[in-house]
């Protein structure tokens, strides 16, 4: 039966390219840099204080003496900057200790800055870690009220800016936070100050271990009515052209895996650098297949953040960064 069919000669062989390693490595289209990823740190106020976070394996709340610890050897690895989330001991109603000159952010963002070290120092920009009902803004009865949590999530970024940070990242969802945070880092001479725009944050199921890691689960409800469906891919498009409008610098969609279409498109509007987060659950996902023995940890979390580079991040969050950094310095990348 195989004798009379008739034998094909390809006439285009892509094999030829994937032959070696070395030949696989001349054409790969996609190169993953340490400098390209941001390590995301969990800060508690204190000194030597380490409290592991069982979710998040290998991943703790530390202290900011701890934090420059962790940051230099980040920093010795190549890895491009630090996204800082203050996990405070007390917390009241409207958020207050967000914007506290000597809260864990603040003091880490000196220390840091005090260092010099190569790593761009970002600090993210919400109120969900520092209120006592646990959502993003203060409430009108059990509803957020947007317009009234916009100058708290202002005098927090202009706290952090005072501190050190070189990039403030407004997360609550707000509508206008880019413009407020912005009009008030230039009203208070920080107009050298970048914001990263959670341009595009669905309401995700992904989050639980970044929720445990932060304290920030809400005590009612949930936050769809100002984080986005994760079913919409317009309006996502429609929210980051608003945070371009209002003076973004950097765009990101979050959680990455999950917004590679969204990040693909965003990538062919927009001409701001793009980031994207690969949130807690993805990178507990890949742990747990791994300690279980299904998949293979450093090959999946490589594959994983090449995948997010390829679709057009120019910046990766992610918890695996200190590990990527060196795994990527092994390979010669």
């Amino acid at each position: 039966m195989l004798e009379t069919i008739e034998r094909v000669e390809p006439r285009r062989r892509p094999r030829r390219l994937r032959a070696t390693a070395a030949l696989r490595g001349l054409v790969r289209e996609t190169v993953l840099r340490p400098r390209r990823l941001v390590a995301p740190l969990f800060v508690v106020p204190g000194r030597d204080r380490r409290e592991p976070i069982p979710s998040m394996p290998g991943h703790e709340r530390m202290s900011p003496d701890l934090a420059l610890e962790l940051a230099r050897r980040l920093a010795r690895l190549g890895v491009g900057g630090v996204l800082l989330f203050g996990v405070p001991d007390a917390k009241d109603e409207t958020g207050s200790g967000a914007a506290d000159p000597g809260g864990p952010v603040p003091e880490t963002l000196r220390r840091l800055r005090d260092a010099d070290l190569p790593l761009v120092r970002m600090a993210d920009v919400c109120l969900c870690e520092y209120t006592s009902h646990g959502h993003c803004g203060v409430l009108a009865g059990r509803e957020v009220d947007n317009d009234r949590t916009l100058p708290l999530l202002a005098e927090a970024a202009v706290a952090y800016a005072e501190a050190g940070a070189q990039v403030v990242a407004p997360s609550a969802m707000m509508d206008g936070q880019v413009e407020a945070l912005r009009r008030a880092l230039d009203a208070s001479g920080h107009a050298g100050v970048a914001v990263l725009a959670y341009a595009s944050k669905h309401a995700s199921f992904l989050y639980g271990p970044f929720r445990e890691a932060a304290g920030s689960a809400p005590a009612f409800g949930d936050r769809r009515s100002y984080q986005m469906d994760p079913a919409n891919g317009r309006e996502a498009l429609r929210e980051m052209a608003l945070d371009a409008e209002e003076g973004a610098d950097i765009l990101m969609v979050k959680p990455a895996l999950t917004s590679l279409d969204l990040l693909a498109e965003a990538r062919r509007r927009f001409d701001l650098p793009l980031a994207a987060y690969q949130v807690s659950g993805e990178f507990a996902m890949v742990e747990a297949a791994a300690q279980r023995g299904w998949i293979d940890r450093r090959g999946a979390a490589l594959e994983t953040l090449t995948a997010i580079a390829r679709a057009g991040a120019d910046i990766v969050i992610t918890y695996f960064a200190e590990e990527a950094a060196a795994w990527l310095a092994e390979e010669g990348a």
